[in-house]
């Protein structure tokens, strides 16, 4: 294996720290773990959700110029 080092928020660090002691997993561990998904599937299903998302914005038009500011009502069953 190769030592190396990353630098973390203090939060990210405070979770991982506290995920070790939960699951007896050392911090390395965690990382390549966590690593592990991201370096295989790569940023592909990230991107093309991003890409769908943004193609979708300005797609729909429900004919109505509050829904910013009533979306939840909008969204209940009432």
């Amino acid at each position: 294996m190769i030592r190396t080092q990353i630098q973390l928020t203090d939060d990210q660090a405070q979770a991982l720290k506290a995920l070790s002691a939960k699951t007896g997993l050392s911090i390395a561990e965690l990382v390549r773990r966590g690593l592990a998904p991201l370096l295989r599937d790569g940023l592909s299903e990230h991107d093309e959700r991003a890409r769908r998302a943004a193609a979708a914005v300005g797609r729909f038009h429900s004919g109505r110029d509050d829904i910013s500011s009533y979306h939840d009502r909008y969204l209940t069953d009432d």
